[in-house]
């Protein structure tokens, strides 16, 4: 069984198994010494850090449009989602908007410390006129703030 660690893993006492995997961009996360300890252990035992294809990082971007979480999914967290697309892996991960593009694109996800997420559907709200939108930022009609809300 192939595995991709988010940073998370790194900070917890989360028992991993399989082999491991994760990206560049969650090596950069890592900065105090304990995680930076687990992460050299991890090495020792096999753990490998790799990039993932441009291809698989643009399914994850659209993915990430189609649950409207494009606005919430960093860079390290599109590298995770398309490595594990890539390899067909378990994402170990506590980041609920990753699960839910996970889920879109039918990536397996194993929790660390959190309860697994539920999908989610967003909407976007004014603050101000209540009108619904499908993507956040200023309203056109009153000039409030946009905010996403759960459906």
């Amino acid at each position: 069984m192939k595995s991709i660690l988010d940073a998370s893993v790194f900070f917890s006492e989360c028992p991993v198994e399989g082999d491991l995997f994760t990206s560049p961009s969650v090596c950069d996360e890592l900065k105090d010494i304990r995680s930076k300890g687990k992460f050299e252990m991890l090495c020792a035992e096999g753990l490998r850090v790799i990039s993932p294809g441009p291809e698989s990082t643009g399914k994850v971007r659209a993915a990430a449009k189609k649950t409207r979480d494009a606005g919430v999914i960093s860079e390290t967290d599109c590298d995770l989602l398309a490595l594990a697309l890539e390899m067909g892996a378990v994402l170990y991960t506590d980041d609920f908007a990753i699960q839910n593009v996970a889920s879109v694109l039918g990536v397996q996800i194993h929790p660390i410390l959190q309860r697994r997420a539920k999908r989610i559907h967003w909407k976007y709200r004014c603050t101000g006129c209540g009108r619904y939108f499908d993507h956040d930022g200023e309203c056109l009609i009153c000039g409030s703030t946009i905010k996403r809300k759960l459906k």
